[in-house]
């Protein structure tokens, strides 16, 4: 079981409590309209699944109902930081 600091509620609570969104970071292109189908595709569908930290949108359903950003290594489990989503020093690993 996992415990996951919410930036906003400040302090670390069960996983039971929030609910794992997706992949962080995602951009939405520019112009939809002159995206070729691919392209399209590859942004609603694909998503990175690497080996090691990854970043990932998490929101705590059972809490503030708020979403954040958790850096987590996907062989040990580990959570390396959570922050929030506006946060302007906020990067891509």
């Amino acid at each position: 079981m996992l415990n996951i600091y919410c930036p906003f509620c400040a302090e670390s609570r069960s996983e039971e409590e929030f609910h794992y969104h997706g992949q962080a970071h995602i951009v939405r292109p520019a112009d939809p309209d002159a995206c070729s189908d691919e392209a399209w595709g590859n942004y609603l569908y694909f998503r990175a699944n690497p080996r090691g930290l990854h970043t990932e949108m998490w929101v705590h359903a059972a809490g503030c109902r708020k979403y954040f950003n958790v850096v987590r290594d996907t062989v040990t489990y580990e959570i390396h930081r959570s922050y929030r989503i506006d946060d302007p020093q906020a990067s891509a690993l």
